[in-house]
């Protein structure tokens, strides 16, 4: 009998999704990157999608993120990307995380309740206690490199991360994951040079800050805002669902 993963079947393998259905697989960061990962997952049928993103949609999402819309703006990101989940398979089981994810909320997520792990954060302290807890429950995990200043959908590679080049935040990786002991892993990677953002005083979110009301972290506190565009954090985004879809039907 058809149903809405049959096209999937054709290509995965008879029973795959049967496989899927019974999978958990948490997204943390579900911004440009993971809301991206987020879809392909729901579309795979994977069964238990765990959502970890403390932000709300800011109308400087709109140009790239999937979830977010002018209809959507000052929302929660996991509370909409979990409906739009459920519009696509209703029999999802979808965990929100509503937490910025690092060393002092870390224990607030059951890690073992995951048979796979998507790391889409954007801060390098945070991923690493993620990469960390990982490794050390022995769980799956694949880890974007940056994504932001990039123009070149193309350019992106999937490798070790020790095998990478070129992505500055991947050199910064190698060098606190040796410090770690951590030997391999996984990383979505761009091997385009990134390219310097061009700001002034009419585009920069640090001198005209419309993060929406209740915004915890907001961008005026961080280090750099980096450039990007739609077509180049989705195709990663992407990548890393294939990439766990793959590694969860082996």
């Amino acid at each position: 009998m058809l149903t809405q993963f049959s096209r999937s079947e054709l290509i995965l393998g008879q029973g795959s999704t049967n496989i899927l259905a019974t999978k958990r697989v948490a997204i943390f960061g579900i911004g440009g990157v993971g809301g991206y990962s987020v879809e392909a997952l729901a579309r795979a049928g994977v069964g238990t999608i765990g959502l970890v993103d403390d932000d709300k949609i800011c109308l400087t999402n709109v140009n790239r993120q999937l979830h977010a819309t002018h209809k959507t703006k000052g929302k929660f990101k996991t509370a909409v990307a979990k409906d739009r989940i459920l519009e696509i398979n209703p029999k999802a089981n979808v965990i929100c995380h509503d937490v910025f994810y690092g060393k002092e909320t870390a224990d607030q997520i059951d890690l073992s309740g995951y048979d796979y792990v998507i790391d889409a954060i954007d801060t390098v302290a945070c991923k690493l206690e993620l990469i960390s807890r990982c490794k050390a429950k022995n769980i799956p995990i694949v880890s974007c490199m940056g994504a932001g200043n990039k123009l070149d959908a193309t350019a992106f590679r999937v490798a070790d991360v020790f095998s990478s080049t070129i992505c500055p935040l991947a050199r910064v990786m190698r060098h606190e994951l040796r410090a770690k002991g951590i030997k391999d892993l996984k990383v979505v990677y761009s091997a385009e040079p990134p390219l310097e953002p061009s700001s002034d005083c009419h585009n920069s979110c640090k001198n005209n800050c419309i993060c929406p009301s209740g915004t915890i972290r907001k961008c005026t506190v961080r280090r750099a805002i980096p450039g990007s565009v739609s077509f180049v954090p989705s195709v990663a985004g992407l990548i890393l669902a294939g990439e766990a879809v793959k590694d969860l039907l082996k």
